[in-house]
């Protein structure tokens, strides 16, 4: 198998603060804030002039390592995808994450004004729920049934 385990996601966002913090109650802490820019960044991202904020956040005590990577963008302007929200949009749907308790989480991000798209519901031996996440990306979590378990 060539793939050993999922290692990042990147969101590019205008509002570091509040990606910051939604990331952040998902227990998410920044290790590492650069910018990028120069030749090499553009070669490298296909974006002529780049200069952008890098934030790599980590999920506290997951093994193997699990990161967000925050991009916000100083040159050229970020790009505002009009179907971000539209699951039906080709192209990256959303990111998961894994919980004990969805519905623990779920009272308790709503109650730090996270907003949920939809009502909690059963599908292939888990409960599921998607947020709406930072610059309107959808984030989703996962609670696994007892009687599975997950093995890395």
């Amino acid at each position: 198998m060539a793939v050993r385990h999922f290692d990042h996601v990147t969101v590019v966002v205008r509002d570091l603060a509040a990606a910051t913090r939604f990331f952040g109650l998902l227990g998410f802490e920044e290790t590492a804030s650069v910018v990028i820019a120069g030749e090499r960044f553009d070669r490298y991202m296909g974006v002529a002039g780049v200069e952008a904020e890098h934030h790599t956040l980590v999920l506290a005590g997951a093994s193997p390592r699990c990161e967000v990577q925050l991009l916000r963008y100083l040159h050229p302007e970020a790009i505002t995808d009009p179907y971000v929200e539209g699951l039906q949009a080709t192209g990256l749907n959303h990111v998961c994450f894994a919980v004990d308790d969805i519905e623990g989480e779920v009272a308790r991000l709503r109650a730090a004004g996270i907003e949920t798209r939809n009502q909690i519901m059963d599908f292939h031996d888990r409960k599921l729920v998607f947020l709406r996440g930072p610059e309107g990306i959808t984030v989703e979590l996962a609670e696994w049934h007892q009687s599975k378990t997950i093995t890395t």
